[in-house]
């Protein structure tokens, strides 16, 4: 960079004071501590010739390693002590994701999720994977569901929704161009929002109606950041008890019609 202007100043700043905690900072946590707006940060890491945010982490995660892996890789010649690693791992995972949500606040998602018309489940990525889950479960228990992998596709079903009906975005980041321009078109139809992300400081979850906290682990020296389904995939267990009979005799009967698919 030739020339770095006032602005620019200010989020070099910011990332020189903080270079290591930097890979679990959104743009919208950077601008806020820099005191710049979410634009202007785009501007910086493009003013650097990077093709985006994730890169910038990438290349600062590299810098600040010090001989230190940001993520502990297992250990293929200690089997036993991996196996434990990963289960260690995955329980604190669902055990702070948990812990982390207000039970006030499940009531009413619960409330909402129960009263919809539809309920959407929107996803990219890895994320998706979570979303498909999610739709199965919720039309086993008699709660119609829709989701798409194709954005085009997900974004139409949003348009042909009603204030009746309900989104529940699914995102690592919470930072999706795509995703939030169709939470934006369902807020405009009056479709409540819930959305499950990494990040509170996140655009999405500052623009959904309701947000719940995964915890996680981000894997940022590769090319995408590292999701963790366990915890969203234990948000949506949440979401599904089963509190009435109708919803029990739901699982009854899809069950009893695809056991003649097995052997």
């Amino acid at each position: 960079m030739t020339h770095m202007s006032q602005t620019d100043k200010k989020i070099s700043e910011v990332v020189l004071r903080n270079p290591q905690k930097m890979v679990d900072f959104t743009i919208s946590e950077l601008s806020k501590l820099a005191q710049v707006s979410d634009a202007s940060v785009s501007r910086f890491y493009k003013n650097l010739s990077l093709s985006g945010f994730h890169q910038l982490k990438v290349e600062l995660a590299k810098a600040s390693q010090n001989g230190d892996n940001y993520y502990k890789e297992l250990d293929k010649d200690d089997v036993g002590n991996s196996i434990k690693s990963i289960l260690d791992n995955k329980i604190v995972k669902i055990k702070n994701t948990i812990e982390g949500i207000s039970k006030t606040e499940l009531k009413e998602i619960m409330n909402i999720l129960k009263k919809s018309r539809i309920v959407q489940f929107a996803a990219e990525g890895d994320a998706y994977i979570v979303a498909q889950d999610a739709e199965y479960k919720f039309n086993q228990i008699g709660r119609l569901a829709i989701s798409s992998n194709m954005w085009e596709n997900a974004l139409a079903q949003t348009l042909n929704m009603s204030s009746q009906d309900c989104i529940v975005a699914i995102s690592n980041s919470g930072e999706s161009s795509r995703l939030l321009k169709q939470i934006e078109g369902a807020k405009k139809k009056g479709i409540k929002v819930i959305a499950i992300t990494n990040h509170s400081e996140s655009p999405l979850a500052l623009l959904a109606d309701y947000h719940i906290k995964t915890a996680f682990r981000q894997r940022v020296l590769q090319s995408k950041y590292y999701f963790s389904r366990v915890a969203a995939m234990s948000v949506i267990e949440l979401l599904l008890i089963v509190e009435d009979k109708q919803m029990l005799e739901s699982i009854k009967n899809h069950e009893e019609l695809i056991a003649v698919t097995k052997i």
